[in-house]
């Protein structure tokens, strides 16, 4: 267990390329801050074989486990039997539902996985909304909910924790009422314009996404993973080898101060240092932003790294862009001179 354990350990190290970085149960440390002992989010879900779950039935009659997890995540891989064993024994007075986290998957992805696993429980493809309500920073993530609708627990190791807030949860006394919460989805309109917003770089300073609206310069988005290059090497090469082909791509053209650039990172297994290190270590010009709340990957729809999406001078979508698009400089060129 301990040889075990060193590795895994030195592989969340290769994978943020800084011994500063944040773990995967501080990850999950800073998600459960502000939402244990919370009323959890009355959610609508959808499995990937057409059931519709609605958690809120279940509030003040059943505990519920939630796991977030992905078919290219390790530690999921690692944890799966205990969640496949919770399930089987999970009996009258728990619920048990898997949740995709829908980044860098495919509904088909998580099929052939499920039967390679012999998985039996319900799974959700979520797109965004699910882990923006339950503040999703790290895979796997597991999401306790007491029989009294209650968040009860929020963690990253399948442990003694984990077992024992399962055990507390299913034995709390049920609530007659529980608080709601709502999640709203980004409308058509929105996710064809830059919002009116500014957001804070790695650096310290905002990025004004409509500042040039209307004044000649348009702008890329660069949606990515700091760990994607390293991380996915093995289980997805040609989705890391995609990552690696557009930051030459983006780094090159960035150097033209016609156009506007924002590398935008998910905050799945991400955080500042990260993005500092990788800016530093690949000597990045462009400013680089955390997408804390995963508002910009909601509104656009990503689920997939790398995506571009280019922007004219009035702040609308011209393209959207997955992997390296030998246009792309033209394209930019022609935008600008407009």
């Amino acid at each position: 267990m301990r040889v075990i354990a060193f590795l895994l350990s030195m592989l969340f190290l290769m994978l943020s390329g800084s011994l500063r970085a944040e773990t995967g149960d501080q990850h999950a440390q800073a998600a459960a801050r502000g939402l244990v002992g919370t009323p959890a989010p009355r959610l609508v879900l959808k499995t990937i074989d057409g059931q519709t779950i609605d958690l809120a039935s279940y509030y003040g009659k059943k505990a519920v486990y939630l796991e977030f997890w992905a078919t290219w995540c390790v530690p999921c891989r690692q944890q799966m039997p205990h969640l496949k064993q919770v399930y089987e024994h999970a009996g009258k007075d728990l619920v048990v539902i898997a949740i995709d986290v829908g980044f860098d998957d495919t509904v088909k992805d998580v099929r052939r996985y499920r039967s390679q696993m012999g998985l039996k429980m319900p799974i959700v493809f979520d797109d965004g909304s699910i882990g923006e309500a339950f503040h999703l920073r790290v895979t796997p993530q597991h999401v306790v909910i007491g029989r009294d609708g209650r968040i009860a627990f929020l963690g990253h190791e399948a442990n003694d924790k984990l077992d024992a807030a399962l055990l507390a949860a299913r034995t709390s006394a049920p609530a007659n009422t529980v608080a709601r919460a709502a999640a709203n989805n980004a409308s058509d309109e929105a996710s064809t314009t830059l919002p009116d917003l500014s957001i804070p770089t790695v650096s310290g300073a905002d990025f004004p996404l409509r500042t040039d609206a209307g004044k000649g310069r348009p702008t890329v988005l660069v949606f990515m993973s700091p760990w994607c290059e390293t991380y996915l090497a093995q289980s997805r090469p040609a989705v890391a080898e995609s990552c690696r082909a557009v930051r030459e791509q983006v780094t090159a053209l960035s150097q033209d101060d016609r156009v506007r650039w924002l590398g935008v990172s998910s905050r799945l297994w991400a955080g500042k240092d990260d993005l500092l290190a990788y800016q530093r270590d690949h000597h990045l010009t462009m400013p680089l932003a955390l997408d804390e709340s995963g508002t910009l990957f909601r509104r656009y729809r990503v689920t997939h790294v790398p995506t571009l999406l280019v922007f004219d001078a009035q702040g609308r979508v011209v393209r959207r862009i997955e992997g390296v698009d030998p246009k792309l400089g033209d394209e930019l060129k022609t935008l600008s001179s407009k």
